[in-house]
């Protein structure tokens, strides 16, 4: 399987969206400080994840979650989410 996934810092309460292969492992790695891009936004919670049977399928949804749309599509799907999770 691969992942696509949403993570939300506790911090800074940004999200962050990457795809991976090992869901596990690498929310384990973000948590660690061994991803580059949210070692200083650490600890951060997973708030949601699509699982896919074809690597490309997730790629492609993880690049339209990083776009404009789908940031919006995002934040409107996971309001209620979001807005228990705000400072």
């Amino acid at each position: 399987m691969h992942y696509v996934y949403i993570l939300q810092s506790t911090v800074d309460k940004k999200l962050y969206v990457g795809y991976t292969p090992d869901l596990k492992r690498r929310i384990a790695a973000h948590n660690t400080g061994k991803a580059q891009a949210t070692r200083l936004r650490k600890p951060l919670q997973l708030l949601y994840y699509e699982a896919y049977g074809d690597e490309r399928d997730a790629r492609k949804r993880e690049k339209f979650f990083k776009s404009g749309w789908g940031r919006n599509y995002v934040k409107k799907q996971l309001r209620h989410t979001l807005m228990s999770t705000k400072i």
